[in-house]
């Protein structure tokens, strides 16, 4: 019951800091933190699949629904929830039999980094490509890319230490 708790909790409070806060954020006109990836990090891997890529798809349709934003969020967090595991196995090292006792902040920091940056990437590439939908402006989906993706990492790293249980 308590896992119900913080999954339920991890994605009411990332829904409305996203909508309510961060998406009010507008570093330098256009740089704009998606700190809702992070549920991806979170969730547990020893949960069912099924209703992870579920409850990833709903986040970013709520996300969706209050950006009016046509579903871009929900396809983008989607797409990462479902390859998280494939880049677990690459990054890691990890088999299906150490989900039962993975925690991400308890593996090296360098593992750890990489994974972030490389889902936060592919994410927010997904994000911009949709948004502009263009060839001509793929300069500028480079661009938003980078820059909200070092403002969303720098902003995801900061919260997950300030929030780490201290054992």
């Amino acid at each position: 019951m308590s896992k119900f708790i913080y999954i339920s909790f991890l994605f009411l409070f990332l829904l409305f800091l996203q909508v309510f806060v961060l998406n009010n954020v507008h570093f330098l006109g256009f740089i704009n933190p998606y700190l809702y990836v992070a549920f991806v990090f979170f969730y547990p891997l020893k949960k069912e699949r099924y209703l992870f890529l579920l409850l990833s798809f709903l986040l970013g349709l709520s996300i969706d629904f209050f950006s009016d934003s046509g579903g871009i969020h929900a396809f983008s967090l989607l797409f990462i929830a479902y390859i998280r595991l494939f880049f677990i196995r690459i990054i890691f090292k990890k088999t299906e039999q150490d989900y039962l006792l993975f925690n991400l902040f308890q593996e090296q920091f360098g593992k750890v980094f990489n994974y972030v940056i490389i889902l936060i990437v592919i994410h927010h590439f997904i994000l911009f490509s949709l948004a502009n939908f263009s060839t001509q402006n793929f300069t500028d989906v480079i661009l938003n890319t980078l820059y909200s993706s070092v403002f969303t990492s720098v902003l995801f790293f900061i919260g997950s230490y300030i929030f780490r249980r201290k054992k």
